[in-house]
């Protein structure tokens, strides 16, 4: 079964930085393109950043673009969620995710396109 394991959530001050890291194990995780999503509390679970399975396009919602990169490493099974210049709105739980489908590589925004979830972790940005 596919396990999807998040971690470096944490703390921080505006402005700073944190990385997140997914670990994924089930299937091939090379063939399967990855999203990182998040919800703040009281508000729906929104995109923001993906990256196709050969981690040649990536895709950033509006909000996060320019300060957020994500990418992977097929090798390691895991996808990254570089975060900087973090604002106090950025706090949420992020989870990842894998792709319902092998091998799409166009910007898919919706949660039941993606198959498996891990159980998050939690990010807060303090002013």
């Amino acid at each position: 079964q596919v396990q999807l394991v998040e971690s470096g959530g944490g703390l921080v001050q505006a402005g700073g930085s944190l990385r997140l890291s997914c670990a994924a194990s089930g299937r091939t995780f090379s063939n399967y393109a990855m999203g990182w999503f998040r919800q703040a509390p009281g508000k729906e679970r929104e995109f923001v950043a993906r990256i196709s399975w050969s981690g040649e396009t990536t895709y950033y919602a509006d909000s996060v673009k320019g300060r957020f990169t994500i990418s992977r490493d097929n090798a390691k099974n895991t996808v990254y969620l570089q975060m900087n210049s973090l604002k106090p709105e950025d706090t949420a739980v992020y989870s990842c995710a894998q792709d319902r489908l092998q091998k799409r590589s166009r910007l898919v925004v919706t949660t039941y396109e993606y198959a498996y979830w891990g159980q998050g972790t939690q990010v807060t940005v303090s002013s």
